[in-house]
């Protein structure tokens, strides 16, 4: 609340915060990814991974053999981490002066948007993700948004800062 000597303020957003939160939900994503497609779907745990190391090294790491290669795990990696990160900080943007409950809302809600962006959008350029399209992926995807708004409420540190004129 501003007063005649005090400027008005809002919540900064939690750069750290924001960042962590992206990492511990790209993280969870890819767990339960490797984890539910060979229990749901009864394929690989290593073909979640292909798909997003062939984003930067070309649709021939795609499966078969769908099997672990440390240089493609770690190029999925590289991708993904630093895009769970980003989409972490818009996703903080977002939430950053929600309650808890309102955020794991928003958080889902983004999740769904990061879905329909991965598997509608971007399969222009990354046709091999069409493939992947349905209610597991939007699950996980939805799932990601769910704990980055989780880790990212209670990570957050409260930080005032004054509203220019």
């Amino acid at each position: 609340m501003a007063t005649a000597d005090m400027p008005p303020v809002r919540t900064a957003v939690d750069w750290s915060a924001a960042i962590w939160s992206g990492i511990m939900a790209g993280l969870v994503f890819m767990a339960l990814e490797m984890m539910l497609v060979p229990l749901l779907q009864g394929g690989s745990p290593w073909g979640p991974p292909r798909m997003i190391a062939a984003i930067g090294m070309g649709k021939g790491v795609l499966p078969p053999p769908a099997t672990f290669d440390p240089v493609i795990l770690m190029v999925t990696m590289l991708i993904h981490l630093p895009l769970s990160i980003v989409y972490g900080l818009i996703l903080a943007l977002i939430i950053q002066r929600l309650s808890m409950g309102m955020a794991i809302a928003a958080g889902a809600v983004f999740g769904l948007v990061l879905y329909l962006v991965n598997f509608y959008g971007f399969t222009a350029v990354f046709p091999w993700f069409a493939m992947a399209r349905g209610g597991l992926s939007i699950f996980v995807h939805i799932m990601f948004g769910v704990v980055a708004a989780l880790a990212y409420k209670g990570l957050q540190r409260r930080k005032m800062v004054p509203v220019m004129p």
